[in-house]
């Protein structure tokens, strides 16, 4: 019995398009192969080569022509030993007593006592031959006082008026020294009377036999309001 075929199964009728595929697949192979780009392969040792080169070329190091340092001078031994021989007595003459017993006294250390001198100051007097002055007398004194007195401000807003007495003492070159209130009124106005008195100028310095000596003044001071 004749045994027949499918024409499914038939592939002689398939035959034009596997040789198209087959052209396509060649066609893609053939494109692909000139499309990826091919990259030499660097030799490397000639690049460590030259980095070799370039790390062995040193520069040349100059130098400074050096003077000759002078040689350093040792120092000579000064002290000089003498050798002798055993047999030879050495004089030494030192002699230390170093033997101290027990019931030996050994006295105390006492500090000298050192004087010191006393200053014995000039006698201030109270009245003398010629009294001291003002540069100028009584009435520049006045106008020295007058002019150079600031009332206090508490002083004016309590009216407080009055004389202020002022002590002190003209030095025997005509300064003044020891300035204090014998006497006062407050509200500031002792104090600017002191202030006044120690900025006065040198006075005419008191004399007692014709020597100057230091002379105990006693001042008024008056504050009044106007």
């Amino acid at each position: 019995m004749e045994e027949k075929k499918s024409l499914k199964a038939n592939l002689e009728n398939k035959r034009l398009m596997f040789a198209q595929i087959g052209l396509i697949i060649s066609l893609a192979i053939a494109w692909a192969a000139f499309e990826i780009k091919s990259y030499d392969k660097r030799d490397l040792s000639d690049i460590m080569i030259r980095e070799i080169a370039i790390d062995e070329e040193m520069t040349e190091i100059t130098t400074q022509d050096q003077k000759p340092q002078p040689p350093v001078e040792v120092p000579q031994q000064t002290t000089q030993i003498e050798i002798v021989n055993d047999d030879v007595e050495v004089e030494d003459n030192l002699d230390i007593n170093a033997d101290v017993t027990q019931e030996e006294i050994i006295e105390e250390y006492v500090k000298p006592e050192v004087i010191e001198e006393e200053v014995v100051e000039q006698e201030i007097f109270t009245i003398v031959e010629t009294m001291p002055s003002f540069p100028g007398g009584q009435e520049k004194l006045m106008h020295y006082l007058a002019t150079n007195i600031k009332y206090p401000q508490i002083a004016r807003e309590s009216n407080v008026q009055g004389r202020v007495y002022i002590s002190f003492v003209v030095e025997p070159d005509g300064s003044v020294s020891n300035v204090k209130v014998l006497r006062g009124i407050g509200a500031g106005c002792d104090e600017e009377a002191m202030r006044v008195v120690k900025a006065m100028p040198r006075w005419s310095p008191g004399k007692q036999r014709g020597k100057a000596v230091r002379v105990s003044y006693n001042l008024p001071v008056n504050f009044k309001l106007q």
